[in-house]
């Protein structure tokens, strides 16, 4: 795995990015994390060029724009199609795992209760991706 990338965390939660963010400086100290609320300023950041990303980490539920709707704007941009995008939410509903695997979802991660759990659960997406 490169030590250098750019992660793009989609997320609503506070705690989470918080979380996400602190598990990912220790998992690759040299990454670049940048933070989207909803699907609607990942679009918008994704488009300006506000951020170019290697790997995207997307929430499912969201104000604005879901994760849903999110995957489904950026499949129809040829430019981003490259980008893994790894869902990371709270559900484990395999229905849900399917919808999101099959409109361009690389990976689907449910999001641990415990903060002790996030890398053991990050680290090898990461790496499987990068």
């Amino acid at each position: 795995m490169s030590d250098t990338f750019t992660c793009f965390l989609v997320d609503d939660d506070i705690d989470d990015q918080e979380i996400f963010q602190t598990v990912l400086e220790g998992i690759a100290p040299d990454s670049n994390c940048v933070v989207a609320a909803n699907g609607e300023a990942a679009l918008q950041m994704l488009n300006e060029g506000a951020v170019s990303p290697d790997i995207i980490f997307l929430d499912l539920n969201m104000p604005l724009m879901n994760g849903h709707q999110f995957l489904f704007h950026i499949s129809q941009l040829k430019m981003y199609q490259e980008i893994p995008i790894i869902v990371l939410t709270t559900s484990a509903d395999l229905n849900t795992k399917a919808s999101v695997m099959n409109s361009g979802a690389k990976d689907f991660v449910t999001k641990p209760d415990k903060f002790s759990e996030w890398e053991r659960v990050l680290k090898p997406v990461i790496a499987k991706f990068l």
